[in-house]
């Protein structure tokens, strides 16, 4: 029996993302193209299941890679214990545009009158069309919010002149796509070809 698919897309853009390289300590590096994880917390602001889960499997990047430098006071719970908020500096990517695929996959097979990907997928690409969302989007750090997020739209399309390879690159933090432990699984030499890049290689 062939399992059904249930594919689901959308688009993102926004004046600045961080989709952080875990290698480059205090002084945090993006990657140059969004984790897997992070089009999965993306996905999660419009609909979220503990039966379903949405699955990345292709990114296109839409705009050139550029690399910014950004400050912002940090006074999170990684700072020293009695210490005041200090400076965190990074290198960011600016002016960014996604398109993103992937399917809804589930736990277990459907069961009579019980569909969690059929549900998962309607509820999701109604509240997207609507900009009917869970929680706010954001774009790798909480405070890059989107300027768009939407429905795929057709006046974007990869940008071509993007060819490079990631020798190693985040795919997941966690054991499990929801309720997981921690352990984080990389990917190796990562293809980005004429804009687009694939998770599965």
């Amino acid at each position: 029996m062939v399992e059904k698919a249930y594919p689901t897309s959308f688009e993102i853009a926004g004046p600045a993302a961080m989709f952080t390289r875990p290698d480059t300590g205090s002084s945090p590096v993006s990657y140059p193209a969004p984790t897997k994880s992070a089009l999965k917390s993306i996905f999660e602001c419009v609909a979220m299941s503990k039966e379903a889960y949405f699955e990345p499997q292709k990114v296109e990047i839409c705009l050139p890679i550029i690399f910014h430098k950004y400050s912002t006071n940090y006074g999170g719970p990684l700072r020293k214990s009695g210490t005041p908020n200090f400076q965190l500096f990074a290198t960011v990517l600016e002016n960014v545009c996604y398109k993103v695929y992937g399917i809804v996959r589930a736990y277990r097979a459907p069961r009579h009158g019980s569909n969690p990907q059929h549900k998962i997928q309607e509820v999701f690409l109604r509240r997207l069309q609507t900009g009917q969302f869970y929680t706010t989007a954001f774009l790798g750090w909480k405070e890059f919010i989107p300027s768009y997020f939407g429905p795929l739209r057709e006046n974007t399309a990869p940008d071509q002149s993007i060819d490079f390879i990631i020798p190693s690159m985040l795919a997941t933090m966690y054991d499990r796509p929801t309720d997981g432990s921690l352990s984080p699984m990389f990917i190796q030499n990562v293809r980005v070809c004429r804009g687009v890049m694939f998770y599965d290689q």
